[in-house]
């Protein structure tokens, strides 16, 4: 890749990359860490408790070449950088109150995820990006949410697709009243596909616009604006270009006099992570990965703290990023995001932990004892993401409980979202210095801190909402148990014996990478997301519906389908059939 492009792309024969995985976007390697001096797409000023997000899209700068992101559209590359400052924001920013979203261009917001990206990318990069754009609106829907950050979308332009689905993100829109500017999700009538980012589902289930106007809405390419946009509750307000400003800063304003955020606190800098993510063994400070590309697993090793925790939350503040459970998921994000974009063929993760479950629990008292401090909701939130970033893993997790690891409270909550989990009975041995035999403990962690996006604990999940085992567990908090507790209690699936340990988890690896993954995605998903379904759910879950199957068929992707119409000067031509 030339040096002119996104630094996103990790170029072939870059120092630390090794090669790069292929031509298509869903074979290219790709980084996502980057910071606010390197973004080309995105610019953050911040003025007192409110900052600013403005959107001015380098039309050269897309993450791969083909593609020319006009109109403020958007590719992975832009979105990488939206994802970033909604995590800076958040961390080294707790002054901030109100965000603010608005267009850099005259007369444009955001035309949407860039057609030409779409049109000439690979089907699992096509899902894999709308996945990641969901789960950055959902960080903003939890900022305003549970941060008490709270964001305004201040639409000065063209609004269309995905831009319009950033929009919705945000708690109150702003529309310019010009007489000319829409909203739109024009998926439908111009594209065949749909709107990818949970505009359909945020358009009802959120936005509450009535159903036969979100019909209307949803097929009128042209979109709608002016006070109709109003009363339809496609936007809140309208301000005419003259007085847009002062009606951006009111609402930012009132946004931010509501926040509880601090008036004055040391945020925490998100430095470097400093990790080779593009290597066979994967080394971080509290994660680690080894990729066994024969048998398509990953081993994900998990790391409990070496130290006690903080004596105060000013302690905890000038550890900054370095404190424990911020690294941890700042890399098992990291690391998960990896995964599902530059290693698509690994199809089982299989989810180890070692350390101190003492202390262990011991960071999880401090973080409930302070549960009111701003950076500890923040640390908390964040690793709720990282485990929903887990959650929807689109493969087969497999938690193996064994000697010297640390599957407790906060911890124990991956156990929960793994499909299986296998805890050793005794020890290993053959081990010259065996270490005492697993043990795994719930605490408070598990009551509800951390809830799955459809609002249920996993807990709840692993019970399928059956009160009587979630009481059962409830009266087990603190308690140390072992392998046969912890089976007699329902908490673990198989207790294998040193004996029988290495083979039964070889035998249920190689059949679960021997299934189709098509098929094991579906079905995983499914029993991950018992009970309610949320705003969340129905998002991610339609997402793996429609968009696998919408996103494959000729009417789309075809030589004459919408996505490779678009902008030709020809009509798609569709096959009309209703299958």
């Amino acid at each position: 890749m030339p040096p002119s492009k996104s630094p996103s792309v990790v170029a072939e024969g870059a120092e630390g990359s090794g090669p790069a995985l292929g031509r298509g976007p869903s074979e290219t390697a790709i980084s996502f860490e980057t910071e606010p001096s390197r973004y080309r797409h995105w610019r953050l000023d911040i003025e007192g408790p409110v900052a600013t997000l403005t959107l001015a899209v380098d039309p050269e700068g897309g993450l791969f070449e083909g593609y020319t992101l006009k109109l403020n559209s958007y590719d992975l590359g832009v979105d990488i950088e939206l994802h970033d400052a909604v995590q800076r924001l958040r961390f080294e920013h707790p002054e901030v109150k109100a965000v603010v979203i608005t267009g850099g261009l005259e007369k444009v917001f955001c035309a949407g995820a860039n057609i030409g990206m779409l049109a000439g990318a690979s089907h699992s990069h096509k899902v894999n990006f709308c996945k990641f754009t969901n789960e950055t609106r959902c960080s903003i829907e939890e900022a305003s949410e549970k941060s008490s950050q709270h964001y305004v979308a201040a639409l000065n332009g063209t609004t269309s697709g995905g831009g319009y689905e950033v929009a919705m993100s945000a708690e109150r829109i702003l529309l310019v009243d010009d007489r000319a500017t829409t909203v739109s999700l024009p998926e439908v009538p111009l594209l065949g596909v749909l709107p990818g980012t949970g505009g359909l589902t945020r358009l009802v289930d959120k936005r509450r616009v009535r159903r036969d106007r979100a019909d209307v809405f949803a097929t009128l390419a042209e979109g709608i604006g002016g006070t109709t946009a109003v009363d339809w509750g496609l936007v809140d307000e309208l301000a005419t270009p003259s007085e847009f400003a002062a009606a951006t800063g009111r609402l930012a304003a009132e946004a931010a006099a509501s926040s509880d955020r601090p008036d004055s606190a040391v945020g925490v800098e998100l430095t470097p992570l400093g990790i080779d993510w593009f290597s066979d063994s994967i080394e971080g400070r509290f994660v680690s990965a080894v990729i066994d590309r024969g048998n398509r697993v990953v081993d994900i090793e998990i790391r409990g703290p070496r130290t006690a925790p903080p004596a105060d939350t000013d302690e905890l503040v000038g550890e900054g990023d370095t404190y424990w459970l911020l690294a941890l998921a700042r890399e098992l994000d990291g690391l998960l995001l990896h995964l599902r974009f530059n290693e698509p063929d690994l199809g089982v993760f299989h989810l180890r932990s070692r350390g101190d479950r003492g202390l262990v629990l011991a960071h999880d008292r401090f973080l409930a004892e302070n549960a009111t401090n701003w950076l500890v909701r923040e640390l908390v939130l964040y690793w709720g993401r990282t485990l929903k970033r887990l959650d929807l893993s689109s493969r087969t997790l497999f938690a193996l409980v064994e000697p010297g690891s640390c599957f407790a409270g906060s911890l124990f909550e991956i156990v929960l979202a793994s499909d299986r989990s296998y805890m050793l009975t005794g020890i290993f041995e053959d081990d010259a210095d065996p270490l005492p035999p697993a043990v795994v403990v719930l605490d408070e962690m598990n009551l509800g801190t951390l809830p799955m996006g459809n609002g249920i604990t996993r807990l709840q999940s692993h019970f399928c909402l059956d009160e009587a085992g979630v009481e059962a567990a409830r009266g087990l908090l603190g308690v140390e148990l072992d392998a046969e507790a912890a089976d007699a209690a329902g908490l673990v699936t198989f207790t294998p014996d040193d004996l029988d340990w290495a083979d039964e988890i070889r035998i249920a690896t190689e059949e679960r990478a021997s299934y189709s993954p098509d098929a094991l995605t579906g079905m995983e998903a499914n029993h991950r997301f018992v009970g309610p379904e949320t705003v969340e759910t129905k998002v991610f879950g339609r997402l793996t519906a429609w968009q696998n199957w919408v996103f494959q068929r000729p009417n789309a992707v075809g030589p004459e389908g919408g996505l490779r119409s678009y902008g030709s000067g020809r009509r798609p031509s569709y096959d009309h059939r209703r299958v």
